[in-house]
């Protein structure tokens, strides 16, 4: 069985837009789907190496958990996996932290987008781009077909890749930066230009049909030749100046005219062929507030609040400007120089952003009386009222923030991203009353929450204050091995079961994880891994 470490790598290296790729001025033909490689590693391998990496990144901090964001990101990704050219693949979307231009897929149909990537766009049809080409690495096998070219490689060599990928993406700072080159500079020398070879079909035929998926999800085609386009610009234009340090490692190849000439070449034939062609149907929305049953391919501007896509996509922007900002004070300073630089730029969106990092920065006050403002002119927006009874509680209007999430619950039942907030707030209030609320009001997530780090931990806090400390120390072991620290999790288990308090049932639903969990916590001591220890 292979190292988790080396997948992790390898699945980097296999389908990264990081920086866009270089294209082989030839065609590309389609991949042999009877290739060796799924001898490597199997798909239920691929699955739990996928789902590894994406707990290892979890552990090391790289991970954006906002149940809006993550709602809204996963929404695109499933309307796009649903017209790609495998559309029975499972796919989990998530969010790095970094502001760095990245995205990357690996093993088990895994796709991250950084926060600098998203707001490096300027539509929803320029991520949808990205995020196509990432789905086409997935559903062509690439990452696997690295993992089986790479495999027979030294294995220090890709240790120290890995370590140099982890070290980038945990900071963007010249010193992080620095130390992701140095390790570069000490693993890849051997494999560089082979790595190179290998993925420049890869990268063309990922273009290739990710332009196909956004045409057929009702995305503009051309959406991800220009994206690439106005990255080609900014490097340029950057270049020397230290504005964009994406490590070289991440940087499979350069964006050239060719590609950029051969994607538009590409789209624009596409839409021809297909302008006759009606819109596809729209996706069942299964309860994301989000994803709206009208997903219009039309451009969509804060005036016309009934075209949900893209304003959607303009609030989650600016959103994730304010969580990915090194702190509020950071992010009030960002949003005043746009406002400065150019006053037409800050429109509702960026006025939302900047009220979020005022409540965060202790302005809730001011914040609430833009926010309610901003709700006059744009109603029944889900990001907007959110805000606004997050602005209530911290302004110490605890009861009407406890209507707000009252009327939103009964607005949109069952709907992830408001029950996480509304129980969170339940939590920081604190009272026994709170904590049995909360246990309620999460209650519909219960059943699918077994692998969502975020529910376990909110349930955690809510049975700890309601005075269910058994079932909270459950929840909280839960969380902790979603989150990366297996081992971790299972001494606080054992811990658990040494209780002489807990009922048969509770006994019993903790001897369960531990065996559960017991195995996994024996590999990682096979591999010399202990608690506190990166997972590779």
């Amino acid at each position: 069985m292979l190292n988790t470490a080396i997948l992790a790598c390898l699945a980097t290296l296999g389908a990264g837009v990081s920086t866009p790729a270089r294209a082989q001025d030839g065609g590309t033909s389609l991949p042999d789907m009877g290739s060796s490689a799924a001898q490597i590693i199997t798909p239920a391998e691929q699955d739990q190496y996928g789902l590894m990496t994406f707990r290892e990144l979890r552990k090391e901090g790289l991970v954006l958990d906002d149940p809006l964001l993550e709602d809204w990101l996963q929404g695109i990704g499933e309307r796009l996996g649903a017209h790609s050219n495998k559309p029975t693949q499972k796919f989990h979307f998530f969010i790095v932290k970094s502001r760095d231009i990245n995205a990357f897929a690996t093993l088990g149909g895994y796709v991250a987008v950084n926060a600098g990537l998203i707001i490096a766009t300027t539509s929803e049809d320029e991520l949808a781009g990205v995020m196509a080409h990432e789905i086409a690495h997935v559903t062509q096998n690439h990452v696997l077909r690295a993992v089986e070219r790479q495999s027979k490689a030294q294995v220090p060599i890709v240790l120290a890749m890995l370590a140099a990928i982890v070290l980038s993406s945990r900071s963007s700072s010249d010193s992080a930066g620095n130390a992701g080159e140095a390790a570069i500079a000490a693993g890849t020398g051997l494999m560089a230009q082979q790595a190179i070879d290998f993925t420049r079909d890869n990268e063309t035929e990922a273009d290739h049909l990710g332009i196909q998926t956004l045409a057929r999800s009702g995305y503009d085609p051309v959406a991800m030749a220009t994206f690439f386009q106005r990255l080609q610009a900014a490097y340029r234009s950057n270049e020397g100046q230290g504005k964009y340090k994406v490590p070289d490692f991440l940087i499979d190849h350069p964006v050239t005219s060719t590609r950029i000439s051969d994607a538009f070449d590409r789209a624009r034939q596409i839409k021809l062929r297909e302008q006759a062609t009606p819109p596809p149907a729209a996706l069942p929305s299964a309860g994301n507030l989000l994803l709206p049953a009208d997903l219009s391919v039309a451009t969509a501007t804060l005036a016309a609040p009934t075209l949900r896509r893209g304003i959607d996509y303009l609030w989650a922007r600016e959103r994730l400007r304010v969580l990915s900002a090194e702190s509020s004070s950071a992010a009030i300073g960002e949003y005043r120089k746009i406002r400065d630089a150019d006053p037409s730029r800050f429109g509702d969106a960026q006025r939302y952003g900047l009220d979020l990092a005022l409540i965060d920065h202790g302005e809730a006050n001011a914040a609430l009386a833009d926010l309610q403002q901003l709700a006059q002119r744009h109603p029944n927006v889900a990001w907007l009222d959110l805000a606004i009874a997050s602005a209530r509680f911290h302004a110490g209007q605890q009861a009407a923030a406890l209507a707000d999430y009252d009327r939103l619950l009964a607005r949109w039942p069952g709907n992830r991203a408001v029950i996480l907030s509304y129980a969170g707030t339940l939590g920081r209030i604190g009272t026994v009353d709170a904590g049995r609320r909360a246990q309620a009001i999460l209650r519909p997530l219960a059943d699918g929450g077994g692998d969502d780090p975020e529910f376990q931990q909110t349930f955690a806090r809510a049975c700890e204050i309601a005075g269910d400390t058994a079932r909270a120390g459950e929840a909280y072991a839960v969380a902790t091995f979603l989150n990366g620290r297996a081992e971790d999790a299972l001494n606080q288990l054992e811990g658990l079961k040494r209780r002489t308090d807990l009922d048969y049932y509770e006994r019993a639903r903790v001897e369960a994880l531990i065996e559960a969990f017991k195995p996994i916590v024996l590999e990682m001591r096979k591999q010399g891994i202990r608690p506190g220890q990166p997972d590779r």
